[in-house]
């Protein structure tokens, strides 16, 4: 061949040194991860010895800061530990603001602390800036969605307070940020697949200890802001009595998490596998969360179905085994008790004081959400009854909040691009061999699934949704990258080799 154009999967390209705007990881200068350690330990020392000397009025705001440098250090120059940063300031930051209540002894209402998680998940929004060249290259969902947060958001700063619309606005956009991260540093999907797999090892063996720790014991910290919020639905504050939400805020989020770890442990591997699934599986049944077993199942058999014969055997003596350590562990008091009574309550809906009370709520809620064109818009979560009361509206349906918040033509955007993105994912043939891929299309399914039954698309249930979608097109970029370079290097191995520091890796 003796023209200057080579052919590269369908496309042609000149023949010159290959440049990539987005550097290969392995290819470019890191600082040692040394440094990266020594700011997330320095974050650690800062918040035991703050809580140590109970300054709540320096921990709160410095805990803030401190959290949101680290996670800018570890965006810019530590891609992967930024992930394993961000998922752990969600399971865990609720629990700091607990212990910082209970032993400042004050309870703060305004629980200012939370905001940590939001700021360190919303620096991904420097991905933003990549968004118009992935129009035509997978993003187009992640345009609709923005494009309906910020309908619903506008509706809300005009019909409620700018800074009550600001703030709810965080739990809309923050989901759609996080994901679209993944999509705009696709070739980093290795290490974002090993980070987050360790991340949730850790995390469901870690918050599963507690969690079956805060329903034997009912730790201070726990009773004393249990008794704070006067939140009945969490159950007493007494051993046994709790429904219990571990680390983390409350029962719902901490039953996503769970589904999403318990479903992502089946590709672990080592000791503390074991462990981790007997604390997890526990603490999942004990947070009572029925919708979100349903979910893990319709994960479990979506997870099955994917991947090939060899792997699926493999799945199948890994849940023969969690069985056998997990379901003695049920039937054993002081666990089967309310295990068994909630299970029971799955045969028995009618009588059931949560499915009446969802019931009603989809009765009273569908035709005011539906027949709500324009949105109540984003933070104005309130209606004027008709004796003229302001009264706040309870939607325990992501579908029908959706409708109620962002109007007809903001849902119509938001969750077409859900469906738009849940439909690709569907449509992927790398299952077969990356078992990752396939449990995080299991999660991204088994929160869709919730979405009925709960706002599973928002905070941080959103960024386990979309981030599970993206991580997933993610995977599926990275493999045909794969495969182009390998066509490429198969049919031009000499220009290759020349050119070998400059070609575009995964």
């Amino acid at each position: 061949m003796t023209s200057d154009k080579l052919p590269w999967s369908g496309a042609v390209f000149q023949k010159q040194p290959i440049s990539n705007s987005y550097p290969v990881a392995n290819n470019i200068p890191k600082p040692p991860p040394l440094y990266a350690w020594i700011a997330i330990g320095a974050l650690i020392l800062f918040t035991v010895a703050g809580i140590a000397v109970r300054a709540a009025s320096i921990m709160r705001p410095g805990y803030i800061l401190v959290s949101f440098a680290v996670a800018l250090l570890l965006y810019f120059r530590y891609p992967a530990l930024y992930v394993g940063f961000t998922l752990w300031m969600w399971f865990i930051t609720p629990f700091v603001s607990r212990l910082i209540d209970y032993y400042s002894g004050s309870f703060d209402e305004t629980r200012l602390i939370l905001v940590s998680q939001y700021l360190v998940s919303f620096i991904t929004m420097y991905s933003f800036k990549d968004l118009p060249k992935y129009a035509r290259q997978g993003g187009l969902p992640f345009i609709l969605a923005l494009m309906g947060v910020i309908y619903g958001y506008l509706i809300g700063f005009i019909k409620t307070s700018p800074v009550t619309a600001t703030r709810s606005l965080l739990d809309w956009l923050v989901p759609v940020s996080f994901s679209f991260y993944f999509i705009s540093n696709w070739r980093n999907y290795p290490e974002y697949r090993k980070s987050i797999q360790s991340a949730f090892l850790w995390g469901v063996l870690i918050t599963g200890v507690y969690g079956v720790i805060q329903y034997l014991f009912a730790p201070e910290w726990d009773r004393f802001w249990l008794l704070g919020t006067k939140i009945t639905s969490f159950g007493d504050p007494e051993p046994l009595k709790i429904r219990l939400w571990s680390t983390m805020a409350s029962p719902g989020p901490f039953a996503v998490t769970m589904m999403a770890g318990l479903l992502l442990l089946f590709n672990c591997s080592g000791p503390l596998v074991i462990p981790t699934a007997a604390f997890g599986y526990l603490s999942f049944l004990l947070a009572l969360v029925r919708t979100l077993w349903g979910c893990w199942l319709v994960g479990l058999l979506s997870m099955i179905t994917a991947i090939k014969p060899k792997l699926q055997m493999r799945l199948m003596v890994t849940i023969l085994v969690m069985t056998l350590c997990v379901v003695p562990l049920t039937t054993m008091e002081p666990f089967a008790e309310a295990i068994n009574s909630r299970l029971q309550t799955l045969t028995a809906l009618d009588k059931d004081d949560s499915a009446n009370v969802r019931k009603k709520i989809y009765e009273d809620g569908l035709g005011r959400a539906l027949t709500n064109y324009l949105g109540n818009g984003i933070g104005n979560a309130f209606i004027v009854d008709s004796d003229g009361k302001i009264q706040p509206i309870v939607f325990d349906s992501g579908i029908l909040e959706t409708f109620f918040t962002i109007g007809w033509f903001g849902a119509i955007l938001y969750l077409g691009a859900m469906i738009m993105l849940l439909l690709k994912v569907f449509q992927y043939t790398e299952y077969r061999f990356d078992a990752f891929m396939a449990a995080s299309r299991a999660v991204a399914l088994g929160c869709v699934v919730a979405l009925p039954g709960g706002g599973a698309m928002l905070a941080f249930s959103g960024m386990l949704l979309w981030g599970f979608l993206a991580i997933v097109m993610a995977g599926h970029k990275y493999y045909q990258h794969q495969t182009q370079v390998n066509n490429f290097q198969q049919a031009y191995p000499q220009y290759y080799q020349q050119n070998i520091n400059n070609f575009p890796q995964g």
